[in-house]
């Protein structure tokens, strides 16, 4: 059974709890480009500026961080190695969708609090284990190609399954124990996983158990994304500086460019898509993401061999097969979860009979 969402916030909005952090924000990066004489730097890398105001824009408005556009306009646009594709997105999103992340909080939206309780617990173990021992050992091809089978699935999901996941209203109420244990899961394999070695992909991933699992409306689900990317992106910063690994190089000249545009791209496109609806947001995106894995084929397509490409399309259609099975985990849930309310009213009714 599902939980509605409210008809209006019960608490108050504290925007202005945004707009001191933005204010901070443009403080430090002013202070970088004309205190310590990187204005130059930053105009150097305006390509980077302009992809990723598209990129910020998607990243509030959809389950997929900033990294969704910037990897792909560093690895296949710009043919730089992927592993500065995954440090960039854990910098641009550590602005950007901690902007989106602190707008989502101080305009009281509703979250999976139990779920993304968990998630961040579990990205907190598994993100700095996946970063020490699995992101190292992983070549420069492989990671290319997990974030474009990754996000080509994701891509796929929507555009066969999007009235349905977009049909979907508050959350199935799932005993909270439950849901925490769900996201400690989701936050420590992703976040190894994925997250650790593309740099972006524990949102899509939790996104995808609240609405495919848990019937979770895009209203809840999305925000809910957005805030766990948010968190896993800084931790993965802090990780990588304090453990001595450090951002691949290049990375800080991109990400200053960028940094200004996402830290009001970001909150802005949770803002626009209230407003427009999110199905067309999330169509475009879509489409992108198949595009991208198109792209990502005929780049390495010697690199490859017809081996290799066949195996990366069994590779999709390994995880559209999980959505699946995931979907209709989610319906027996629901289903079980239905029948034990209904026979829970039928005996309370008898018994006030009684």
């Amino acid at each position: 059974m599902n939980t509605p969402l409210p008809a209006k916030p019960v608490l108050k909005q504290k925007l202005w709890i945004w707009l001191l952090w933005l204010a901070g924000f443009y403080a430090v990066w002013l202070f970088l480009v004309a205190g310590l004489g990187y204005w130059s730097t930053a105009v150097a890398h305006w390509p980077m500026a302009v992809a990723m105001a598209i990129g910020s824009y998607a990243a509030g408005s959809t389950p997929m961080g900033g990294g969704t556009v910037g990897f792909p306009v560093l690895v296949l646009l710009f043919e730089l190695p992927a592993s500065l594709g995954r440090d960039f997105s854990f910098a641009i999103q550590s602005v950007g969708m901690t902007s989106a992340a602190i707008f989502i909080l101080a305009r009281r939206q509703p979250l999976a609090w139990a779920t993304l309780k968990g998630a961040m617990l579990g990205a907190l173990l598994g993100t700095p284990l996946g970063i020490f021992f699995i992101a190292p050992f992983i070549p420069e091809l492989w990671i290319k190609l997990l974030f474009a089978v990754v996000w080509a699935s994701f891509g796929l999901l929507h555009l066969f399954r999007l009235n349905e996941i977009a049909g979907h209203s508050g959350i199935t109420d799932f005993d909270e124990h439950w849901d925490f244990k769900l996201g400690l899961w989701i936050g420590a394999l992703a976040g190894a996983t994925v997250a650790a070695v593309t740099g972006v992909g524990i949102d899509m991933v939790l996104y995808t158990a609240l609405v495919l699992l848990c019937r979770a409306d895009l209203k809840i689900a999305i925000p809910t994304s957005v805030v766990i990317m948010a968190f896993t992106s800084v931790l993965g910063v802090l990780v990588k500086t304090v453990s001595g690994q450090g951002l691949a190089p290049g990375v800080f000249e991109n990400w200053l460019a960028a940094a200004p545009v996402v830290a009001i791209g970001a909150p802005l496109g949770v803002f626009i898509v209230a407003k427009i609806g999110r199905k067309p947001t999330l169509l475009v995106v879509a489409t992108l993401c198949v595009g991208q894995f198109i792209w990502t084929l005929y780049s390495e397509q010697q690199r490859l061999g017809m081996i290799g490409m066949l195996l990366a399309l069994l590779a999709v259609t390994g995880c559209l097969a999980g959505f699946e099975l995931l979907r209709r985990w989610g319906a027996t849930l629901v289903g079980e979860k239905t029948a034990k309310a209904e026979a829970k009213a039928q005996a309370k009714a008898l018994a006030e009979q009684g």
